[in-house]
């Protein structure tokens, strides 16, 4: 289904260009940093596995060479990307691992004898009952549509749309102008709007430019759905109305930043007073918008792209009203049509799953009634995932990991030869106050006042957007909430929060191969270790340095220091613009560079912190791998991944993150331990040069 939550996935745009996506032999040189040795595990070292995954090696292929394909080679071989994916790598297969555990909790709640009125039982399992009711959605057809197509045709004015781009939002559509409330960057002990752009029914600004056969072929598949749907909906002059619809959004989206500068912390904080806003977009009724999202009240707000405000004040005098409504009833249906009958939820997968992505069918109905219970009562779920398969253990455990990789971080700064003393005693401060988060809030979602019901699937969804709507204007004029959680316990993902200052690692992700509680220290530190000191080294990225330990928005480095830093990251960044996963498509060293500061730092402290951990022992030889070696396998085989082209594509346009075998390869060849762990000569693909080398922390 293509459905979007517009007032939440928007918190996650801003907050996850700080996060982590998933969807990837020297021992006597030692560190000898002296600290408390903590191990990851607290059993025998002599009783535990290695953790390698050795059935999924190739090796016809050098580690020197191509250090991910040595480790993931026959992986990649055996493993065929399964008919209803994009993708599909070790993130996948541990998230279908947790989708088969909420799929049994589900299915227990649709199962009850007796679901009393607005329990949480009641609400998951008439939710789940409302997807599965294809004989009901058949017979609607499009009929649950059509009040909110007569309310698009109702419109008369330019005030009235002005005042519909709010209603839109409420409901989970796309208009050009969105907004979601999370903390001030600039005031973190308050909320604030923001206002940002949106409005597009292709997956970035480029789908709409780039020169190339395949994006043109995009582009008239594009407007032959738009017309399809139109059809198939009963909407008439479908032909003009794609025409008109393409051309709007084409305008729109030339007005869109690009997405290197819609990622910068500094450049995106752009505070103006309700009333400033005539001043950037003087013919669109404000007074009128902002009433009807019931936040007139507020003194100001955060634009992120104000010229992208001033170029849509123009679109929105030239267009007609007429070509709006159309538009309008367009991402009406095209973000509910996988909650409508078959024939427009197939053609709405045809475009948006097979021409953007590759994929060649539907998951089946039944994982699709599990998502949407995962999507609108994820803490509900939650809650009962914990109790069933989180151990507490593992828990404790974590937080001697992160304590550990702290440690490290900070013996790391401190001995850094490129930072003055001054900037980093303000770096220790902002590493002294991570806060991090395992497994699951501290309290609950309360869902008490949302109201489902089993036979009427476009409904819950509406009644939950207004919900989860709602849930954000609360926020406004109250205090912060540090417990607040923007993932559920049950996603296979982590993030750093820059206004919260802090780390936060679900339960689901702490599964083998990233977190094996029966595996050597090793294995760990180089899997879950890793990606700890990744969400670690967005505190000090490319746009989480921008932030200070409070979470300010503020510069707090020394004008040397940040001339130097820039000179690394951007080294970096320059290595990655020549990756080349498909012919004539590189990746985007700027846009990926926070991640891949992420993973440099990450993967360097937490080598650092695995050599600490040791203390004076020497890391065992297992399964013919020494410690050091045991740690840079760990770090590439939770990379494993296969992508179909489109999807590919798709994401080095629209996704911070690089393609799995740049995350491995392109930060191993940086680092000097993982060269002399295996041998890697000049000459060899993943030797790079000592003074070519980049490190950060």
């Amino acid at each position: 289904m293509k459905l979007k939550f517009i007032a939440v996935s928007l918190i996650f745009t801003w907050l996850f260009s700080c996060g982590q996506e998933v969807d990837n032999t020297n021992e006597t040189d030692a560190a000898k940093d002296k600290m408390p040795a903590l191990a990851l595990a607290d059993n025998n070292q002599a009783s535990l596995h290695s953790g390698l995954k050795l059935n999924n090696f190739d090796h016809t292929v050098r580690p020197q060479d191509d250090f991910y394909r040595h480790v993931n080679g026959r992986w990649l071989l055996k493993n065929k990307i399964p008919t209803d994916r994009s993708s599909y790598g070790i993130f996948t297969a541990l998230a279908d691992k947790a989708q088969e555990d909420i799929e049994a909790i589900v299915e227990e709640s649709a199962a009850a004898n007796s679901l009393l009125k607005s329990s949480d039982v009641q609400k998951v399992g008439d939710l789940y009952k409302s997807v599965l009711d294809t004989e009901s959605l058949e017979n609607l057809g499009v009929k649950p549509l059509e009040p909110y197509f007569a309310e698009i045709d109702a419109i008369k004015n330019k005030q009235q749309l002005a005042e519909y781009f709010a209603m839109v939002f409420k409901r989970g559509s796309d208009a050009p102008l969105a907004f979601f409330i999370n903390i001030d960057a600039k005031n973190p002990t308050e909320y604030v709007l923001y206002l940002t752009q949106s409005g597009l029914g292709l997956p970035s600004k480029d789908y709409y430019f780039n020169e190339g056969l395949s994006y043109e072929a995009i582009r008239q598949k594009y407007v032959k759905h738009i017309e399809t749907m139109f059809a198939l909906a009963g909407l008439a002059s479908g032909d003009q109305a794609a025409q008109d619809i393409m051309a709007l959004e084409m305008a729109i989206a030339n007005g869109h930043w690009n997405k290197e500068d819609n990622r910068n912390s500094v450049k995106t904080y752009n505070k103006y007073e309700l009333s400033q806003l005539v001043e950037i977009a003087k013919d669109f009724d404000w007074i009128s918008y902002f009433n009807a999202l019931g936040v007139n009240n507020q003194k100001y707000l955060i634009v992120r792209q104000p010229t992208f405000v001033s170029a849509f004040n123009l679109v929105f005098v030239d267009t007609s009203l007429e070509a709006w409504k159309s538009y309008f009833k367009w991402h009406l249906l095209s973000g509910n049509a996988g909650l409508m009958n078959k024939e427009l939820a197939q053609e709405n997968f045809v475009f948006y799953g097979k021409v953007l992505e590759g994929t060649l069918e539907q998951p089946p109905r039944r994982a699709r009634a599990v998502n949407a219970v995962n999507n609108l009562l994820g803490e509900v779920v939650g809650k009962v995932y914990v109790a069933k398969h989180f151990r507490p253990e593992a828990k404790a455990r974590m937080m001697s990991l992160v304590e550990n990789l702290k440690e490290a971080f900070r013996q790391s700064i401190l001995a850094l030869d490129w930072m003055s003393e001054e900037t980093k005693e303000q770096a220790i401060n902002k590493l002294n106050k991570f806060r991090p988060k395992i497994g699951y809030p501290e309290k609950w979602r309360d869902y008490s006042s949302l109201v489902i019901q089993p036979n009427d699937l476009l409904g819950n969804y509406m009644a939950a957007r207004e919900f989860n709507f709602g849930l954000q204007l609360n926020k406004l004029g109250r205090s912060v909430d540090r417990d607040e959680w923007f993932m559920t316990p049950q996603t296979v993902n982590a993030y750093y929060n820059p206004v919260m200052n802090e780390i936060v690692f679900p339960a689901a992700i702490l599964q083998p191969p990233v977190f094996d509680m029966n595996a050597d220290d090793a294995v760990n530190y180089g899997g879950i270790g890793a990606i700890i000191g990744h969400e670690m080294g967005h505190a000090f990225d490319d746009q989480g340095a921008s932030y200070d330990g409070d979470g300010v928005l503020r510069e707090w480095w020394t004008e040397t220091d940040k001339l130097e830093f820039k000179a690394r990251t951007a080294a970096l960044a320059a290595q990655y613009d020549e990756f080349e996963p498909l012919p004539g498509v590189f990746v985007n060293g700027k846009f990926t560079l926070g991640e891949n500061i992420g993973d440099l730092g990450g993967l360097t402290i937490a080598y650092k912190a695995y050599q600490m951990s040791k203390g004076e022992k020497l890391a065992p030889v297992l399964s013919g791998f020494t410690g050091d070696q045991r740690f840079f396998i760990g770090w590439a085989q939770i990379w494993a991944r296969k992508y179909r082209d489109e999807e590919l594509k798709r994401r080095i346009s629209v996704e911070p993150q690089s393609p799995s075998e740049y995350r491995t390869n392109g930060v191993l060849r940086n680092m000097s331990e993982f060269v002399e762990a295996f041998d890697v000569k000049e000459g060899d693909r993943l030797y790079l040069p000592p003074e070519k080398r980049v490190k950060i922390w």
